[in-house]
């Protein structure tokens, strides 16, 4: 999911600090106040919170995005929060049920996202996510072209985007400067890495990462990509549902917003697999970005054996279900998947949803690490550099290694 703005981190860590101080009000109960972000997912946050009450009902939660005792957190922050002993140990949260709780329930990758760099749970993993392809259909049927399916590779985005291009004017694929919507997941179809499986060093001195940087960074060399300069003042998304262009990435926790907010739009476009790599240095070519967020509380507090109690039942199969059936956001637990699918199917959304379920097969774990809040915007800068001209693509490619490799050791050699 995407990244919290700085605003709402720098928040988030003052609220940690002073978190958990729920207090016994008049009615003898346990009043918890639960942070989140995302105004389309309250429902179905509230409907898991009263789910708890129902069997606790003299602890009082109140769903809100401030001042949390229970909050959500993000893979880009939680090994800030860490680090600094501010989210509370769940490694050992269900023990009492099973010492193999998080291992049998949850994947790889939802466990990744809710540990810290000790490798211990400072959260229970809350939702599940990956990266699809929104395509215009009516574009499509304009340029005589068949819509997209799991054997499309980049060859067949790129002949399609010029030919809606040809046909319609508009854009074809928009390929902007976005690492999880966007690069991240060119990258890791091709074999290459954002970082080594070890997470110490960058990849972009690969043979694939670089293959595949030069292939999405030249996309925009064609007439029916938009310059980044464009993006600046129109995301994806905008130009997409105001039909100026025809193909993008997106994340599948956004798409039940996308319907809710332009139904005007409705029936027009679906979502497709994301086009493999037909020639990849090594791995069969298919790759999408994998992340979610989890549930956390604060180290310490008043009410902090209250607040693991809730997100304990937060990460059983019973609150994952309620969660998934709301439609905007598919639950970690695995097994939980289909009332996420249902929700979309109940309101006369039709997508072609199933291909998120396939594409979890071949996800890859968002790409993080310790030292990641000093290099990403770095990155950026020298990304921007290559694309506006301004240094060679080897020289940007050798500046981002140099620029990862060495925040990261900084980073290793202090901890």
């Amino acid at each position: 999911m995407k990244t919290i703005p700085r605003v709402t981190a720098v928040a988030l860590a003052l609220t940690l600090l002073l978190s958990l101080c729920g207090c016994g009000a008049a009615d003898g109960k346990t009043h918890l106040t639960f942070q989140i972000w995302d105004v389309y997912q309250r429902d179905s946050m509230v409907a898991i919170c009263d789910a708890y009450t129902a069997k606790n009902p003299d602890v009082v939660i109140d769903v809100q995005v401030t001042r949390p005792d229970i909050l959500w957190m993000h893979t880009n922050q939680i090994l800030y929060y860490t680090e600094f002993g501010m989210l509370a140990d769940v490694t050992n949260l269900y023990d009492d049920v099973d010492p193999q709780y998080y291992e049998k329930h949850f994947s790889d990758i939802s466990r990744g996202n809710a540990q810290g760099s000790d490798g211990r749970m400072y959260g229970v993993p809350k939702d599940k996510d990956n990266i699809v392809l929104a395509y215009n259909k009516e574009m499509f049927d304009a340029a005589g072209v068949a819509y997209p399916d799991e054997n499309w590779t980049w060859d067949d985005m790129v002949d399609a985007s010029q030919k809606v291009y040809d046909a319609t004017g508009k854009y074809g694929y928009m390929a902007y400067n976005d690492d999880q919507c966007g690069y991240w997941n060119f990258v890791y179809q091709t074999g290459g890495c954002i970082l080594t499986e070890d997470k110490t060093k960058g990849g972009f001195d690969q043979e694939g990462t670089r293959k595949a940087m030069d292939f999405y960074i030249g996309i925009q060399d064609q007439p029916w990509c938009p310059k980044q300069a464009y993006f600046a003042e129109t995301t994806p998304q905008t130009a997409f549902f105001s039909e100026g262009g025809c193909m993008y990435l997106e994340g599948n926790w956004n798409l039940w917003a996308m319907q809710e907010n332009f139904p005007e739009m409705r029936g027009k476009w679906d979502i497709a697999p994301l086009p493999k790599c037909p020639d990849p240095v090594q791995g069969d070519g298919r790759a999408t970005i994998s992340n979610g967020l989890c549930y956390s509380t604060a180290a310490h507090g008043k009410t902090r054996d209250i607040a693991l109690d809730v997100i304990k039942f937060f990460g059983t199969e019973e609150a994952q279900l309620i969660a998934s059936g709301y439609g905007a956001a598919v639950s970690a637990y695995n097994g939980t998947e289909q009332p996420y699918f249902d929700a979309f199917a109940n309101a006369g959304y039709d997508l072609d949803l199933e291909i998120i379920n396939d594409q979890f097969e071949y996800g890859v774990q968002s790409v993080n690490n310790s030292a990641r809040p000093k290099w990403k915007a770095p990155l950026l800068d020298e990304l921007n550099k290559v694309y506006n001209g301004q240094q060679s693509f080897d020289t940007g490619m050798d500046n981002i290694q140099n620029i990862i490799n060495t925040e990261t050791a900084k980073k290793l050699a202090n901890e």
